[in-house]
């Protein structure tokens, strides 16, 4: 889990097998590869409504749950309108 050692500190996008999307900043790890992010929203996807972002604040993830880490350009990210993107939301994974 050291690769995690670079992304303290800096805004990541979780994707979890339930399917959701999880953004905030890596506050923190440890060696089961639970998460713990500040400033934390989920992201909803939607067809109709476009992308959602609701706030959850300092949120811990379990490691089992992760699907994906990834790190977000802040500038890009911040450029993109989400309202304006339709997407189907992500299907959880079944067993």
């Amino acid at each position: 889990m050291s690769s995690l050692q670079g992304y303290v500190d800096r805004r990541v996008l979780l994707v979890l097998q339930d399917g959701r999307a999880i953004v905030g900043v890596l506050a923190g790890f440890d060696q089961k590869s639970n998460i713990v992010l500040s400033d934390s929203k989920e992201r909803v996807f939607s067809l109709e409504d476009g992308v959602e972002e609701i706030p959850l604040g300092l949120y811990l993830v379990k490691g089992d749950m992760i699907i994906l880490i990834g790190e977000l350009d802040e500038d890009l990210d911040k450029s993109v309108d989400l309202t304006t993107i339709r997407a189907d939301p992500i299907p959880p994974i079944r067993y």
